[in-house]
């Protein structure tokens, strides 16, 4: 199976396997554990990157932990994320699979940036591009629905689209390979299983050769795909304008071309804009400034004569990490300095935005994250437990405020410092303390 992948990347054009770095998505379940060991074989470069979505409890800690001890079986960088996924989703109204996809893909770019990787590398398989082109077509959808899932999307990659469920079974044999199974899996409460369980086994009895009859349509409905992404993108050289992170569409320009929403639809879709959603903004070209549309991602505006395009701040329902002898963490507009001192001679200072906290009691790596419904603390100097929710309360923490409280939690899932207000009585200064981690908030 390594010289058909390694074909697979050639004549995609995948990525150069020599010089190239991925960071490699890895769930621990069957299709991305045998990614990651293909491209270890392979002589690849990556880092490995891990969503705990928040969503399965322990199975999912878990599962966290076995793509950690992935990562150092292979000796390569580890990232990982915690996703308040269903406080995203009921925020935008949306499924919490959509949630999950928005958020990671979010985190996987801004990883792929910060370490300045090549590609992102994904484990999808032939199998599954036959299941999104056919759950696409359920629900209605254009070119870019029916040719299913791309090898090449941008810097997403996807080395194992050629092959099939059946061989990546037979590969984690043959290399007694361990993964992880996902409970969730099994459940017919997500289209996609039903699709699976239910659907395709009846399509297969029709055709047995299914999954590669759909990937040769989906080649087919890619071309005419890229014949109209040139009309798309002559209409994006004289529409669009980027300034500041904001992006603009000239209406007038946008008024000029053939098949208005279908055009709009593919301009708009890297922002996640449905196309039921196009219609309404094209709908909205005759109407009084300031009407609002809202995707998962992007928020745009229709202005006088233009469309103005917006990001949202996805990163707040996620976290962040500080890593053992870091010394600086930016966090959605949160500065925290760390510094490790000595003990002796040590002063604990005064202030809201500063604390000091025993080192030896706090595990690697601190999460920063926006507090949660049901977080409690033991405020310094209380020997009882205080919920965060009541503490806010009486510290008179505006309502419009509370949502940018953060809290910083040891690895081990306590929570250490209310940043800004008060750290937790279990790590503070003692007789006992050897070393002192200094937290600054800036």
């Amino acid at each position: 199976m390594l010289d058909r992948v390694r074909q697979f990347i050639d004549e995609n054009q995948l990525f150069s396997p020599a010089t190239d770095q991925l960071l490699v998505t890895v769930s621990g379940g069957m299709d991305s554990v045998v990614l990651a060991d293909v491209l270890h074989r392979l002589g690849v470069q990556f880092a490995i990157a891990h969503c705990h979505f928040g969503l399965r409890g322990e199975e999912a800690d878990a599962d966290e932990q076995f793509v950690r001890k992935l990562a150092k079986k292979y000796e390569v960088p580890y990232f990982a994320e915690f996703f308040q996924t269903k406080e995203f989703a009921a925020q935008e109204g949306i499924s919490t699979q959509m949630a999950a996809r928005v958020l990671r893909y979010n985190w996987f770019e801004r990883l792929r940036q910060l370490q300045q990787l090549d590609y992102i590398a994904t484990a999808h398989h032939q199998r599954d591009a036959a299941e999104t082109m056919l759950l696409n077509l359920t629900h209605g959808t254009g070119l870019a629905g029916l040719h299913g899932i791309r090898a090449k999307n941008g810097y997403v990659v996807r080395p194992l689209l050629g092959i099939g469920k059946e061989d990546l079974f037979e590969y984690l044999v043959e290399h007694r390979l361990v993964w992880r199974e996902d409970s969730s899996n099994d459940s017919t409460t997500y289209q996609r299983n039903r699709l699976r369980h239910d659907v395709l086994p009846v399509l297969r009895e029709i055709n047995p050769n299914l999954d590669q009859t759909l990937q040769w349509t989906a080649e087919r409905v890619g071309g005419a795909e890229e014949i109209m992404q040139h009309y798309v993108e002559e209409t994006a050289r004289e529409a669009r304008r980027e300034e500041d992170e904001v992006v603009y569409l000239s209406i007038a320009t946008l008024q000029r071309t053939a098949a208005l929403p279908l055009v709009l639809h593919e301009l708009l879709r890297p922002f996640n804009f449905s196309y039921l959603v196009v219609k309404e903004i094209v709908s909205s070209f005759g109407a009084i400034a300031g009407r609002r549309f809202e995707s998962p991602s992007h928020t745009l505006v229709k202005d006088r004569d233009q469309l103005v395009i917006t990001a949202k701040k996805l990163t707040s329902f996620g976290t962040h990490q500080l890593m053992a002898g870091q010394r600086e963490l930016n966090a959605d507009g949160l500065r925290l300095t760390a510094e490790l001192v000595e003990v002796e001679g040590f002063e604990i200072p005064r202030g809201k935005n500063i604390t000091a906290l025993d080192a030896d009691r706090l595990q690697f790596p601190l999460i920063v994250r926006r507090w949660q419904e049901g977080d409690w603390f033991m405020p310094i100097g209380m020997k009882g437990k205080k919920k965060i929710s009541d503490f806010l309360i009486d510290q008179k923490v505006p309502l419009n405020l509370k949502d940018n409280v953060r809290v910083l939690v040891s690895a081990d899932g306590r929570i250490a410092w209310v940043i800004g207000f008060r750290p937790d009585d279990r790590y503070k200064i003692t007789e006992e303390t050897q070393s002192v981690l200094v937290l600054c908030k800036l």
